[in-house]
């Protein structure tokens, strides 16, 4: 066998995004240099490494396998690199974050100032929904996640950072609506917009109106916390949002806070890892950094949020 460190690493990024596409596009090549490194490396094995079944490409068993030992030699290349570049007293690596889709709001402001220190460190993160979070941290694809809810069944340690806060978020009103603090019932008059299976806020919403046993008027169902936003704003419905990516729509009076009685839905913002996991040389720093400078960060880039 002759395959190359480039050849694992495109086929490692292929296995975790399941796509050639979205290979393509972390990878920053055209898909075609991503098809023919795949063919390349497949040339290497008499036994199949992907199949496609209805346009969506899948890892084989064997496939799979070699993706997991793959994996592990990136890490240790990464490793003799990053031990070479710290006898030259620099830090670099690869730093892997998941962060559920809201926590776009949240996440580049807790690694702005690391990445301007640590120029050698490159970022991959992938936003997403919590299930796809989820299976990044149970098959240790990624240093540290960002999340609101704990997974249950995951054993992980976590530093706490901010309150996530859900308001029922409306632009138009029933009469008086905005002028009081409504009961729950409330919630039974107004169409209801939900994010899609998968998503943290939608289980948090879902859990609310389940333990209140609200029964809906109407519900829509929409793919990301953006299209909801639109929704909203264009008065399609009204929804359960998170409070920290709706702070420009609220400043603009786009979008309105509905006072309600049992709301907001609190949970926690917190960076998790896999406990006993083996942190390489750029994450062990990043997660001092964090240790370090969490609260100095919420203070100076999420003031705004103890106002509500």
């Amino acid at each position: 066998m002759n395959y190359t460190l480039h050849q694992l690493k495109v086929f490692d990024t292929i296995a975790r995004n399941g796509s050639i596409t979205k290979a393509a596009e972390e990878l920053h090549l055209t898909q075609p240099a991503v098809s023919i490194q795949l063919k390349n490396f497949q040339e290497q094995f008499e036994i199949p490494l992907t199949e496609v079944l209805g346009r969506k490409l899948y890892l084989t068993s064997f496939g799979q396998e070699i993706a997991n030992v793959g994996r592990k030699i990136l890490e240790e290349s990464d490793l003799i690199h990053a031990k070479q570049m710290a006898h030259l007293g620099q830090l670099s690596g690869n730093l892997r974050i998941t962060v559920v889709s809201t926590g776009k709001y949240i996440m580049p402001y807790l690694l702005t100032d690391f990445l301007k220190m640590h120029p050698g460190v490159e970022l991959q993160m992938q936003v997403t929904n919590k299930q796809d979070v989820v299976a990044s941290l149970e098959k240790n694809e990624v240093d540290f996640s960002l999340i609101s809810v704990m997974p249950e069944r995951l054993s992980l340690e976590a530093i706490p950072l901010m309150l996530n806060k859900l308001y029922l978020v409306g632009n138009t009103f029933l009469p008086n609506m905005s002028e009081k603090t409504n009961t729950l019932d409330v919630i039974k008059e107004v169409p209801l917009i939900y994010r899609e299976e998968g998503s943290g806020t939608r289980r948090v919403m879902e859990n609310f109106i389940a333990k209140n046993n609200i029964t809906l008027r109407k519900k829509l169902e929409l793919s990301s916390n953006e299209a909801v936003k639109q929704a909203v704003m264009a008065g399609l419905g009204y929804s359960i949002m998170p409070l920290i990516g709706i702070h420009y729509e609220l400043e603009q009076e786009l979008l309105r806070i509905i006072p309600v009685t049992g709301l907001p839905i609190l949970s926690q913002w917190q960076l998790v890892w896999p406990k006993g996991k083996r942190f390489s040389p750029a994450a062990q720093a990043y997660l001092e950094y964090i240790q370090q400078q969490k609260e100095d960060i919420i203070h100076r880039k999420f003031g705004w949020y103890e106002s509500f």
